[in-house]
């Protein structure tokens, strides 16, 4: 299968655009969705709406990415390290290195137990009792590594797969790929509290590729029944609105049969259609109070809790990825609060997220979708297992934990491990761009195929690297 280029028009001012697209009620949906996502055409799908087949047969037909901006403690979670318990308050030499705030504390034995669950015998911090329960159908990644210890760096190389702000993000990169399901809805929704500089717009933008390949963001805390995104409601007859939109299309390829090609006008066309679809789809998808009783129960309370149903419910109607931020207090970086304390910090997160993380993946095995998601959780790096200050861990990016589940990966499968201490990914050490490979591979794309022309040079998720971790997959 090849990817044809696309042709880069000039950069288009959302005041000229808006001029083509007209004024009047058809196109306030649309600003609207513009002033979201920052980018004219981000959920519109154009020529991406058609479906593009993968490169070779895969399980894996959409994605759910759970991020957990900050920096997670792997070895207060998912990476049981006894002998951190056993040489607390030392400081051996195989942890006696420069950390990001070169901390000089020995090491700090987790505040929390650890039990084993399942018959894979996995051993899961008692802060995740929920996800606890759900360990046969994970795939445990314990040797992941990054190039950087730092938020706005790690988090946009596990986004972007790059430290430059200037590439498109994975989802970008799928919805490029794959194509779009459901032409009502946008091939990639972002949902998080805050579109904060090191956790925003970058990490589901498009960069250099075609508008309609970003992600569509949601800010999930702000959201209410009837404004999902801004200005997204019908406010005359959608019989009207049909009109309304047919006419700006049909003056709009006049326009652009007299220039001949122009990105930006192609890219403004199919956005005015899908803001068009997407007032009468979007409401009906995050509509949660169609769920029964016992969905509800079974996700509990809480925002992301929430924002884990609508993201089966986004799945289930052919959203291509879907992305999943946790935040709490308004904070753009919450699991950063390890800084200061890992006990209270590190609780609160894990209370808020647990039973809507199982939720989701019981919900998704019981409706028969499992085997056709791949869900995939994880920060931008770990923490360190020595101490900063009484109850604090700094960041940790030679070795730490994610672990992705359904989509053709093994279940009950914990692969690599750091040294004793949890600080290095010593077996099977997996960089992030190996993570993208393996990713892409599992949704039918070959990371070395997919590739875009631009500026001069075919560009990829994974740069010049990565490779795909076969022992991963089902």
């Amino acid at each position: 299968m090849q990817y044809l280029p696309f042709q880069n028009g000039p950069a288009m001012s959302r005041r000229a655009m808006l001029r083509r697209l007209g004024a009047g009620v058809g196109s306030v949906g649309l600003a609207g969705v513009m002033a979201q996502t920052g980018a004219f055409a981000s959920s519109a799908v154009a020529s991406g709406a058609v479906i593009r087949a993968p490169h070779f047969p895969c399980k894996a037909k959409r994605i759910i990415q759970l991020f957990m901006p900050g920096g997670p403690s792997h070895v207060d979670t998912f990476d049981y390290k006894p002998d951190i318990e056993k040489y607390h308050g030392q400081r051996p030499k195989e942890v006696d290195f420069k950390s990001l705030r070169n901390t000089k504390g020995g090491l700090f034995k987790s505040p929390f137990g650890f039990k084993q669950h399942g018959q894979s015998g996995k051993w899961v911090s008692d802060i995740f009792p929920h996800v606890a329960g759900c360990v046969d159908d994970i795939c445990f990644i314990h040797s992941m590594y990054t190039d950087i210890p730092e938020h706005a760096g790690g988090i946009m190389m596990m986004n972007l797969g790059t430290l430059q702000p200037t590439r498109p993000s994975m989802g970008s990169w799928l919805v490029y790929g794959l194509g779009s399901v459901n032409q009502d809805l946008p091939g990639f929704v972002s949902m998080c509290p805050r579109a904060e500089p090191r956790c925003g717009r970058s990490n589901w933008g498009n960069a250099f590729l075609p508008g309609h390949y970003g992600g569509c963001h949601v800010n999930l805390g702000k959201m209410t029944s009837d404004s999902i995104l801004r200005d997204l409601n019908p406010r005359v007859p959608r019989a009207d609105q049909r009109r309304q939109a047919d006419l700006l299309t049909q003056l709009n390829r006049l326009e652009l049969q007299r220039q001949e090609r122009d990105a930006g006008l192609e890219s403004s066309i199919g956005a005015m259609e899908m803001a068009f679809r997407m007032q009468f789809a979007v409401p009906d998808a995050f509509d949660v109070t169609k769920e029964s009783p016992e969905t509800l129960a079974l996700y509990g309370p809480g925002d992301f809790a929430k924002g884990c149903l609508i993201a089966r419910r986004l799945s289930e109607r052919g959203v291509r990825v879907v992305q999943l931020s946790i935040s709490i207090d308004d904070y753009d970086i919450p699991w950063d609060t390890g800084h200061d304390d890992i006990i209270g910090g590190h609780k609160r997160l894990a209370d808020a997220c647990d039973q809507g993380i199982a939720a989701l993946l019981r919900d998704l095995k019981g409706r028969g979708l499992l085997d056709e998601t791949l869900v995939l959780w994880g920060g931008e790096f770990g923490r360190a297992p020595t101490s900063e200050g009484a109850k604090g861990r700094d960041h940790n990016h030679y070795g730490f934990t994610t672990w992705m589940a359904g989509g053709g990966v093994r279940g009950g499968l914990s692969y690599g491990a750091t040294d004793n201490f949890g600080l290095r990914a010593l077996e099977n050490r997996m960089h992030v761009h190996d993570l993208h490979a393996t990713v892409l591979h599992l949704m039918g794309l070959d990371h070395e195929k997919l590739t875009y022309r631009y500026s001069g040079r075919d560009y990829r998720l994974t740069d010049v690297s990565g490779r795909v971790v076969q022992d991963l997959i089902a």
